[in-house]
C-alpha cells in the first residue's frame, strides 16, 4: 500500500511541475486563480489555461497509455524489450500519418491522426508474425531484432516520402521526435476516449494474458485460446499506442521503463500491474516534459528526446541481465 501512496504522491507532483514550471514559473497562487477565476488578460493565466493544460492532458493520456501497452507488449511476448517504440510500432504510427499528411495534404489534424492507428495495428502485427509471436517462439532477441529491423526500414521510407516533398518536411519535425508542444492542436477528447477503450480492452484480457504466459501446452489445457487473447491483447496494444502517437507522437523508450517499475508496486497481478503502468507512464512523461522546458530556456528539448536519454541506458541494463536462454 505504501508504494500505491508513493505513485499518487508522484502523479501530483509531476502534474503540479506540469503546470507550474517552464521559461515562465507560475506560482500556486497565480494557478489557483487561473483555474478559479481565469483573466484572459493575465499571463500566468493564459500560460496556464492555453499553453499548459492542454500539454498536461496530453501527457496524462499519452503516457497512460504508452505505460500500459509496453506492458501488454510485455506480457504477450514474455520479453523485458517490447517496447513499442523499440519494436517499430510507433514508427509504424508516424510512418502512416506522414505518408497520410503526403496524400491528404492540408487535411485537419483529426483525419491525419487517425491514420496513426491502421499503422501501429499492422506494425503490431508484422514485428509480432516476424519475431515468431504466432508460432509461440517469441523469443526477445528475435523480437528485438524483428522491430529494429521494422523500426529501420519504416524510417528510411518516412525519410524517402520527406526527399520526395520537401512540404512533408515540418510533419516530420514533429513525428520524428515525440512532443506535447503542439498538445492544442491534437484531437485529445477523441484520442483519450480511444485510449480508455484500449485500457479496457487490455484489462479484460488481462487474466488470460497470465494463462497464456505459463505456456501454450499449459494454457489450452486451462481452456484458453491462445489466439483470441494474442488478438485481444494487440487490438489493446494498437488502440493504446495509436492514440498516443496521434497525441504526442513517437515516445520512445517510455514503455520499455515502465513494466518493471509497475511489477514493483502491484506485484505478479497483470490488471493491478497496468494501473500501475498508466500512473507510471503518465508521471515520467509530464516529468520528462517539465525537464525538457527547463533545461536550456527558451528553447525547449521535446519530450521523446529526454525519455530517450533515460531509456536508452535502460534498455542496455535489461538486455545485459537476459538469461542466455531466453535469446533463442
Amino acid at each position: 500500500m505504501t508504494r500505491w501512496w508513493l505513485l499518487a504522491g508522484l502523479i501530483v507532483l509531476a502534474v503540479l511541475f506540469a503546470l507550474l514550471l517552464g521559461v515562465r514559473t507560475v506560482t500556486l497562487l497565480e494557478l489557483w486563480r487561473a483555474v478559479t477565476a481565469p483573466d484572459p488578460l493575465d499571463p500566468s493565466h493564459v500560460t496556464v489555461l492555453w499553453i499548459r493544460l492542454p500539454r498536461l492532458a496530453a501527457g496524462l493520456v499519452a503516457g497512460a497509455a504508452l505505460g500500459m501497452a509496453g506492458t501488454v507488449m510485455a506480457a504477450l511476448t514474455r520479453n523485458p524489450l517490447a517496447d513499442p517504440g523499440i519494436l517499430g510500432i510507433n514508427a509504424g504510427a508516424a510512418f502512416a500519418v506522414v505518408l497520410g499528411a503526403l496524400i491528404l495534404g492540408q487535411a485537419d489534424a483529426g483525419t491525419v491522426a487517425a491514420l496513426a492507428f491502421p499503422g501501429a495495428g499492422i506494425a503490431a502485427l508484422a514485428v509480432f508474425a516476424l519475431g515468431g509471436g504466432l508460432r509461440g517462439d517469441a523469443g526477445p532477441v528475435r523480437l528485438t531484432l524483428a522491430g529494429a529491423a521494422l523500426n529501420a526500414l519504416l524510417l528510411s521510407l518516412v525519410s524517402a516520402i520527406v526527399l520526395v516533398r520537401g512540404e512533408t518536411l515540418d510533419v516530420l519535425r514533429f513525428w520524428i521526435a515525440g512532443s506535447l508542444s503542439v498538445a492544442a492542436e491534437r484531437p485529445i477528447g477523441a484520442m483519450s476516449l480511444t485510449a480508455g477503450l484500449g485500457a479496457l480492452v487490455a484489462l479484460a484480457a488481462a487474466p488470460r494474458l497470465e494463462l497464456l504466459m505459463l505456456g501454450g501446452a499449459l494454457s489450452r489445457g486451462l481452456g484458453v485460446r491462445p489466439g483470441r487473447v494474442q488478438a485481444l491483447a494487440l487490438a489493446a496494444v494498437t488502440l493504446l499506442t495509436g492514440a498516443a502517437v496521434a497525441i504526442a507522437g513517437p515516445i520512445a523508450f517510455l514503455g520499455l521503463m515502465v513494466p518493471p517499475l509497475a511489477r514493483r508496486i502491484a506485484g505478479n497481478v497483470l490488471r493491478l500491474e497496468l494501473v500501475a503502468a498508466a500512473g507510471l507512464g503518465a508521471s515520467i512523461l509530464l516529468l520528462a516534459d517539465t525537464l525538457g522546458r527547463l533545461v536550456l530556456p527558451p528553447a525547449e528539448i521535446r519530450a521523446g528526446i529526454m525519455t530517450a536519454l533515460v531509456g536508452g541506458p535502460v534498455f542496455v541494463v535489461i538486455a545485459r541481465r537476459l538469461r542466455p536462454g531466453a535469446t533463442t
